[in-house]
């Protein structure tokens, strides 16, 4: 039964991308500084419990245009697709089957070499032996086996596989971002119809949403999915997915994938190590 791929073909979309950089001015004394003229200051709260003004020394990036956007995150995903030589990271796999009241949550350490290796550590799993059997080691070897086997340019969100259509600006988790429906020109396992966001300031690919257009099992007869995505260094990477699968034998299956602590190597660190001589 292969219910469990679910999941594998989503996670072909951009391969591995990121953890969510902050910056972080720390303030010092109290009073204000005065902000240049059309910048405004960010209001902080001194150690005294009044509010100080500090200049924001980072400018806003300009907002693209939706044209603009699209261009950037397709550039962007052949920087990555050439850049990105390898990453770990590690992941949560939350299995769930309502209708049994069954469920189970594994952790792995995952390591990705490119183009077409991945394996899995297994460091902690608690719940029924059913759903780790059936459910969640059944999804890592679908997802071995896709990386392994399949060209990820067939599942890529691309302007070769898919139609976008503009729906507006929006708003996730407070960034702005462009809104987009895709819908596949062909129908076949691994693809979907549904939305894509893109960072409106970068053209990085915020989320994506939707539904399978070809169900990879005749015992999965639909699947719907929301996938995550933040950035690490220069790359965009997976940090959540979830989807609900309807099943001809077990019923409705709720898998939640959580990744985490990436570390990724890009292509010239990996250059640079196999030019070093032996000594």
């Amino acid at each position: 039964m292969r219910r469990a791929t679910l999941i594998v073909f989503l996670l072909g979309f951009c391969w591995p991308r990121g953890v969510f950089a902050q910056a972080m001015f720390p303030a010092s004394g109290s009073g204000v500084s005065t902000a240049a003229p059309g910048e405004a200051p960010a209001i902080l709260l001194a150690a005294d419990g009044q509010s100080t003004a500090v200049l924001n020394t980072t400018p806003a990036l300009p907002v693209m245009s939706p044209e603009l956007a699209l261009a950037t995150y397709q550039y962007r995903t052949a920087q990555q697709s050439a850049q990105l030589a390898a990453y770990s990271a590690v992941t949560v796999i939350r299995a769930e089957l309502p209708e049994t009241a069954q469920q189970g949550e594994f952790e792995l350490q995952r390591k990705f070499e490119a183009p077409h290796s991945l394996q899995f550590t297994p460091v902690h799993f608690t719940g029924d032996g059913f759903v780790k059997s059936n459910v969640i080691t059944r999804l890592l070897q679908s997802e071995v086996d896709h990386v392994q086997k399949d060209d990820p340019a067939l599942t890529a969100i691309s302007m070769a596989n898919y139609k976008f259509s503009y729906k507006g600006a929006s708003h996730v988790q407070d960034r702005l971002v462009h809104v987009y429906q895709v819908k596949p020109h062909k129908k076949r396992p691994g693809l979907f119809k549904g939305r894509v966001y893109l960072d409106a300031h970068t053209g990085a690919l915020v989320r994506a949403e939707g539904s399978v257009v070809k169900s990879p099992s005749f015992f999965v007869k639909h699947i719907e999915f929301l996938q995550d995505f933040a950035e690490v260094q220069s790359f965009t990477l997976p940090i959540h997915i979830h989807s609900e699968a309807k099943a001809r034998i077990v019923g409705r299956t709720i898998v939640d994938i959580v990744h985490r602590d990436y570390q990724p190597i890009p292509a010239t660190a990996t250059q640079t190590a196999s030019q070093v001589p032996a000594l």
